[in-house]
């Protein structure tokens, strides 16, 4: 069912690094044609850093591996009418041959089968404020996913505390990449230790080596934003209560809570949000292409 261009097929075959990035960003993170700058600069930003680009979608109900500039062109317009697809839909998009744009617990589940052991991703889901019961499908994909997962911690509108728990209980480690403290999202910091830090894509990607040759699951690798691009704790934090109130308001559940409340945050920050979850987004395909090159090194020796 995995389909790959030739890009990806050629780094695969010969061993060369390759990172895996999701496509809901692009469908359904902004609006053209910034989505489809966006989706460009992450894959150069992969590149520029010695590593290859795999944005993973649904395409006609194939699992695609990679996407050219075309493919990539016709989802960024297509945006949100390309719905968006968890590990659990998948077979649904595939049986009714569908397209898709892949969440993180998508894009982990079809990168790790397709051999890929590097993604880079914005932030990942996690328990959502006020509903413990409300856990994203990303947590238990990760403790069950052969991947390393490059992320500004999870975003800062759920529950940072109980998600970090909830990986504690899955046995996900979460390793701070020059951090000893929780990202979170728009700022780098959370107040929340960490156990484990690294301090190089090398230390890093010997950390992924043992932990995969250990363990059937994943690693979380917590990568703060760049501090120029971080936003004011406070402000965001105002802004992440509007939003909470408003989806209590309106009534909201399940999938559309988190669009909704990311939706709300940018208004609120005039914008500035965006901009920050563009440059944390990046930051993390430069920090992932690093760790994979070290990794496919280490791999290779």
């Amino acid at each position: 069912m995995l389909r790959y261009t030739d890009e990806v097929q050629a780094a695969l075959d010969e061993g060369r690094p390759v990172v895996a990035l999701e496509s809901t960003i692009v469908a359904h993170g902004l609006p053209w044609p910034e989505n489809y700058e966006i989706g460009r600069a992450l894959e150069a930003a992969v590149r520029e850093h010695g590593a290859t680009p795999a944005t993973i979608a649904v395409l006609g109900g194939v699992l695609q591996v990679g996407l050219d500039a075309r493919e990539l062109e016709t989802m960024a317009q297509a945006g949100a009418t390309w719905p968006k697809t968890g590990a659990a839909d998948l077979a649904i998009r595939v049986a009714r041959r569908q397209n898709g744009a892949t969440t993180v617990s998508a894009t982990a589940f079809i990168a790790a089968r397709a051999g890929i052991r590097i993604f880079s991703t914005g932030g990942i889901g996690g328990v959502h404020r006020g509903d413990g019961s409300d856990v994203s499908s990303d947590l238990p994909t990760l403790a069950r996913t052969p991947i390393g997962v490059v992320s500004a911690g999870m975003k800062s509108i759920l529950d940072l505390p109980r998600t970090l728990e909830y990986l504690e209980t899955l046995g996900v480690p979460v390793v701070g990449f020059r951090t000893s403290e929780l990202p979170a999202f728009y700022t780098d910091r959370s107040g929340l230790a960490l156990e484990h830090r690294v301090e190089t894509a090398e230390e890093a990607a010997l950390v992924l080596h043992h932990h995969f040759l250990l363990h059937p699951g994943g690693v979380l690798l917590a990568n703060p934003i760049p501090k120029a691009h971080a936003l004011d704790g406070p402000l965001i934090e105002r802004a992440i209560e509007a939003a909470l109130a408003d989806v209590a308001e309106k009534g909201l559940r399940g999938k559309v809570i988190t669009p909704h409340l990311l939706g709300f945050v940018a208004k609120a920050t005039n914008k500035r949000a965006l901009a920050a979850n563009r440059a944390l987004a990046i930051h993390n395909a430069e920090v992932g292409a690093q760790v994979a090159v070290a990794l496919s090194r280490l791999q290779s020796s």
